[in-house]
């Protein structure tokens, strides 16, 4: 049996927009992210923890932000693709572990159905995808208001 656990980490400034996407789902909100594709923060930190788990790099070796192909991309496609890697190289995810830091917006009315997306994209049960947010006291960029940081773990069994 070959257990790999993989970490991720990604921040994403506010900018303008009307909405902010956040695993996988479209919350609304007087800002936006800015990122090269739907700056995705909590995918991109889950791909992130997939790739890492199963020593791959990190979503920028796969998907360059230098890409204008990526331009506005959605993240479910990053997600989708670690998965499928690391299925390919005899993985399979038991587990997600996401926590979003961020004063605002309120993660816990979006959670459950972030778990559900999540749990969606990578082909799980819902069951084994944890999602939830932390403040940072006010403290540092995310205490500011002037974006959203994300933290998040991943667990591979292979055979």
């Amino acid at each position: 049996m070959d257990i790999r656990l993989g970490n991720g980490f990604d921040v994403h400034a506010f900018g303008p927009g009307d909405h902010v996407m956040l695993c996988g789902v479209k919350v609304p909100f007087t800002q936006g992210l800015v990122g090269h594709s739907d700056a995705d923060v909590g995918l991109h930190t889950i791909t992130d923890a997939i790739y890492g788990a199963v020593a791959q790099g990190d979503i920028g070796t796969h998907f360059p932000p230098t890409d204008p192909k990526w331009k506005g991309a959605e993240s479910h496609i990053f997600l989708r693709h670690a998965v499928d890697l690391a299925a390919e190289m005899g993985f399979i995810v038991q587990n997600i572990d996401c926590t979003l830091i961020c004063e605002f917006p309120k993660i816990g009315p979006h959670a459950a159905g972030m778990r559900v997306r999540v749990a969606d994209i990578a082909g799980i049960d819902a069951g084994r995808v944890s999602i939830k947010a932390t403040t940072s006291e006010k403290l540092g960029f995310t205490g500011r208001g002037e974006g959203i940081a994300c933290i998040a773990t991943a667990a591979l069994l292979g055979a």
